[in-house]
């Protein structure tokens, strides 16, 4: 068994492994553009990010002018996520130390997994065009279940250690739903302050928080110490 404390890392994707604003913020631009909205800026959007294409759609919505009729909704996310998807990997990079945390956590003998409610095809296209596919056992997305087990439900985060053998899990995110379905999988959770968060980072319900990636692997290392300690 690894001295490493956690067997295996789960990673949402979007504002935790990525900084994916500056090709989301074209795609709601390109949407709002065809109902005649004013764009959002790509700094405001980073706190509507995290529940999946759909919220934030209707947060951009909202904060333009309004929500619109459903039939309209469903043209404007599709146009959304065709422009998304088409652009994918334009300006999109994994965050600052984020490859070589990666890389840290497998030499320690961590089995490691994507967790995001993007959908699953999209995610795992994303990954392949950063050539960060290679590092990861699984990917789940919010439609990998079915969207009503998306997080902050806990199901993914559960399935996804099941399929990486099971041990000890812990969550990397940057926002409620990386937090909540944490808590209710029963693991701890490290949040990111540099991602997407929907709420002021220092109030997000985590075991840790880090402001670089550098720090990934010495938190784990104490949260782990922490769970030991409380065992004994």
């Amino acid at each position: 068994m690894s001295k490493f404390p956690f067997d295996i890392v789960l990673f949402d994707l979007d504002g935790t492994l990525v900084d994916s604003s500056l090709d989301l913020a074209p795609a709601i631009n390109h949407a709002l553009t065809m109902e005649g909205r004013p764009h959002v800026d790509p700094v405001e959007l980073r706190s509507m990010i995290g529940g999946g294409a759909v919220r934030m759609l209707k947060n951009a919505l909202l904060a333009s002018g309004g929500m619109v009729e459903r039939d309209r909704f469903d043209v404007l996310k599709n146009a959304l996520l065709g422009h998304y998807w088409a652009h994918i990997a334009d300006n999109t990079v994994p965050f600052p130390g984020c490859v070589t945390a990666l890389e840290a956590l497998s030499k320690l003998g961590c089995t490691l997994a994507v967790c995001t409610n993007k959908t699953e095809g999209p995610a795992r296209q994303l990954l392949d065009a950063l050539d960060m596919a290679k590092h990861f056992s699984t990917v789940y997305g919010s439609d990998t279940l079915g969207r009503d087990r998306a997080k902050p439900h806990p199901d993914m985060l559960l399935a996804a250690a099941k399929d990486c053998g099971g041990g000890r899990v812990a969550m990397v995110g940057d926002s409620t739903y990386d937090t909540s379905a944490a808590r209710g999988a029963g693991v701890p959770v490290v949040a990111v302050s540099f991602g997407f968060n929907d709420i002021p980072a220092k109030d997000l319900d985590c075991d840790a928080l880090i402001d670089h990636f550098d720090e990934l692997v010495p938190a784990l290392q104490t949260i782990g110490s922490k769970l030991a300690s409380v065992a004994v």
